[in-house]
């Protein structure tokens, strides 16, 4: 099994996210089955169908986020220092082409939202700039064609 490295604060969100789908969600999709059982015949009841692929979805994320949450390797990202991109770090880019800056935070597979900052290791940018050091440029591959980034901080707070 392998692990599934996370920071602090997405470990929480996870727990956070199991926590209300197992104690909110699931009572509000019992309910919601019952109430359309009520309703009489279920091979041609929508609700009681909607509600049964709900739950089929709910069970499903919750069984997803147990396992994650059982393989996951927390690491406190204020114990890391440098100017190396690793794990953890935010790092400010400007686009080589357009001066327009940027920040993300270098994380795990399973938190990165790109809207909220947040890059996954594994994605193109990602790779590209692990091991990267303040100063260097970066080549990353996108659908659009290629774009180049220059680091200029990387920060562990």
């Amino acid at each position: 099994m392998e692990k599934v490295p996370m920071t602090p604060q997405g470990h929480q969100r996870l727990e956070e996210e199991l926590k209300h789908r197992k104690s909110v969600e699931r009572l509000e999709i019992i309910k919601a089955i019952a109430d359309a059982r009520e309703h009489g015949d279920l091979s041609e009841n929508a609700e009681y169908h909607a509600a049964r692929e709900r739950q089929s979805f709910c069970e499903g994320r919750i069984a997803e986020l147990e396992d994650v949450l059982s393989r996951s390797e927390v690491i406190d990202i204020k114990s890391l220092a440098g100017d190396v991109v690793k794990f953890g770090a935010k790092v400010q880019l400007v686009d080589e082409d357009t001066d327009e800056e940027t920040t993300y935070q270098v994380v795990g597979p399973i938190e990165a939202d790109i809207n909220a900052g947040r890059i996954s290791t594994t994605s193109p940018i990602g790779r590209a700039l692990i091991g990267k050091s303040v100063g260097d440029s970066v080549e990353v591959t996108v659908p659009g064609g290629t774009k180049s980034y220059e680091i200029l901080k990387v920060d562990f707070s």
